[in-house]
């Protein structure tokens, strides 16, 4: 059970910093105005925790750092990985040569290990931020999210087919 905890923080935090990412990349658009409730502290990550987990203005700051000194790496990362997308997307659109298909599908698995290495790291930094209460907190609202991903899932499956 701790383990799909920490898989839902990872998967949290990969959305969240993908979508951090994606944004820093677009300059010639304009900032999308932030979501109501999901702003941390007034930026970035884990904004929609802070309200919930009651972070203090230090941890704030502390999250903030951490944030700084790995987006550099991070984007680096997410400008190539969109690189290769790009560079894929000829063989959708072209001739489809499988061999340099697979060569960039492997250089691609290779940077979204670097990444899930990545994430991880922050987000351990990060929980290792938090006191005691905060990270069961932080489990109680994973397992939650977890009860309803796995309800939606279940009201989605198809149904089972006919035994004969």
């Amino acid at each position: 059970m701790k383990s799909i905890r920490l898989r839902l923080l990872v998967a949290a935090m990969a959305v969240l910093m993908g979508s951090v990412a994606a944004r820093s990349q677009t300059a010639d658009t304009p900032p999308t105005p932030p979501m109501h409730g999901h702003e941390f502290a007034g930026h970035g990550p884990m904004a929609f925790l802070s309200p919930k987990l009651n972070l203090s203005d230090d941890q704030k700051t502390q999250i903030k750092a951490v944030m700084q000194k790995e987006h550099p790496a991070m984007k680096t990362l997410m400008a190539q990985q969109h690189q290769i997308d790009l560079q894929l997307r000829q063989y959708v659109e072209g001739n489809f040569d499988e061999a340099k298909v697979q060569a960039l599908a492997q250089q691609k698995a290779q940077i979204q290990t670097q990444l899930t290495i990545a994430e991880t790291r922050i987000h351990n930094q990060m929980y290792q931020l938090l006191n005691a209460d905060q990270q069961s907190q932080l489990k109680q609202m994973e397992a939650t999210r977890e009860t309803r991903m796995q309800a939606r899932m279940n009201r989605q499956a198809p149904p089972a087919a006919p035994e004969q």
